[in-house]
């Protein structure tokens, strides 16, 4: 009877507990519910719309730097070196003496043979006379006619050997300008491969050091035979269009970014190089600092084409999807954000050259990316269309860049 008792005693208590609180629990929901109602807003995100501009279409190749010229410094007399008068590494000119062969032998060849020459200069000077009083005689029929004629014949012979001694006296005077061996070129000389104390003889295998003609300067590329292909059927099809002749400017990319002076294009090799099928072009450059040192490894920027109708996006404006393929977010008309795949060409000055997938008017998302997903309702914000616009016709592409 008690225990009775005491079970509807508690079960009074939860009922009142319940009626108590039922008011709270309803004060609870209205919140939350009331939240639920209320309307998202959609994210605010910048685009740029796309639309086609020219700009000229560039080749992004690697060279090598050569020098202008390269001149081999050889002697043209034997001899002993005397002296060296150059500072290694340094720049000289045309003409500069360079090393001093012993000059004493050449010097006594000198003297020995200008008096060669004035004994047959007064050999000469007898057989004139001797000729002109002949001839008087003769006139005055005192002398034979034969008599005349050998004294004509002697004085010849008299003339012909001071010729000879002549040439001997400018061959002598020319070996001892010999032995002051002269820079043959302008430009920076090498290490010097002979030192005093040797002997050097003409037609030696070794030479005694290297010029260089450093300004201007050369920086030879290779083309593979297929882009150029393409590149003629691009024009062939319209889709780019050929620069004028002898317009063609040519840029460097060094270790340290953009070489400061613009290259000209001399000449594009008529044969295709059988084990590489690539095509050797050539520009020459400025080099008036001489920054540029033949051997080292650039690369060469020459502009090719100018495509008139391209389209470019900003860099962080291109994704990467999961198969590694190129995509951006459109915002469709009905403003909600979609994925679209692209294929891009290039990359420069931070955008990137869509060559499909976008059209003129489309656009594109290039901010806000983490506040959206795809297909998502979205609010877009223009952005300054001067910053973003298409690459301007005088910028440089490269081609070597992604592509997808």
């Amino acid at each position: 009877m008690e225990l009775t008792k005491r079970s509807g005693l508690r079960l009074g208590i939860g009922l009142a507990l319940l009626i108590a609180a039922s008011p709270m629990l309803t004060a609870c929901d209205e919140p939350a519910a009331a939240v639920a109602a209320q309307p998202v807003t959609p994210p605010d995100v910048s685009y740029v719309a796309v639309k086609p501009q020219p700009f000229a279409i560039m080749r992004e190749l690697p060279g090598r730097i050569a020098p202008t010229r390269v001149a081999d410094v050889r002697p043209q007399v034997s001899g002993i070196i005397v002296e060296r008068l150059f500072h290694q590494g340094s720049d000289v000119k045309a003409g500069d003496p360079l090393y001093r062969i012993d000059p004493k032998p050449f010097q006594v060849e000198l003297m020995a043979q200008e008096a060669a020459l004035a004994k047959a200069e007064a050999v000469l000077d007898q057989a004139t006379r001797h000729a002109r009083r002949i001839a008087t005689l003769a006139h005055q029929h005192v002398a034979s006619d034969a008599q005349n004629e050998n004294a004509i014949a002697a004085r010849r012979q008299a003339e012909a050997d001071v010729a000879a001694r002549k040439a001997d006296v400018a061959k002598a005077r020319l070996n001892l300008d010999y032995a002051t061996i002269r820079a043959p070129i302008n430009g920076r000389i090498g290490a010097a491969l002979v030192s005093e104390g040797a002997l050097v003889v003409p037609n030696d295998t070794t030479n005694l050091a290297s010029i260089q003609q450093l300004d201007p300067i050369y920086a030879d590329f290779t083309q593979s035979v297929s882009d150029l292909n393409k590149l003629r059927r691009a024009f062939v099809r319209g889709d780019l269009e050929q620069i004028e002749p002898g317009a063609a400017k040519i840029k460097l990319i060094v270790d340290d970014g953009l070489y400061s002076h613009t290259g000209k294009l001399l000449f594009s090799d008529a044969k295709v190089n059988a084990d590489t099928g690539q095509v050797t072009l050539r520009g020459e450059f400025p080099n008036p600092n001489g920054e540029l040192l033949p051997g080292m490894y650039v690369r060469v920027m020459i502009e090719q084409g100018i495509d008139n109708d391209a389209i470019a996006v900003p860099q962080q404006a291109v994704q990467r999807g999961r198969d590694g393929g190129s995509e951006v977010y459109v915002v469709k008309p009905d403003n909600r954000a979609a994925l679209q795949p692209v294929r891009t060409g290039a990359v420069h000055a931070g955008k990137w050259l869509i060559t499909d997938g976008l059209k003129p008017g489309d656009r594109v998302v290039i901010e806000g990316f983490q506040k959206f997903a795809a297909g998502d309702l979205v609010n877009p914000q223009a952005v300054d269309q001067v910053a973003t616009s298409s690459i301007s016709p005088d910028a440089t592409v490269t081609k070597t860049s992604r592509s997808d």
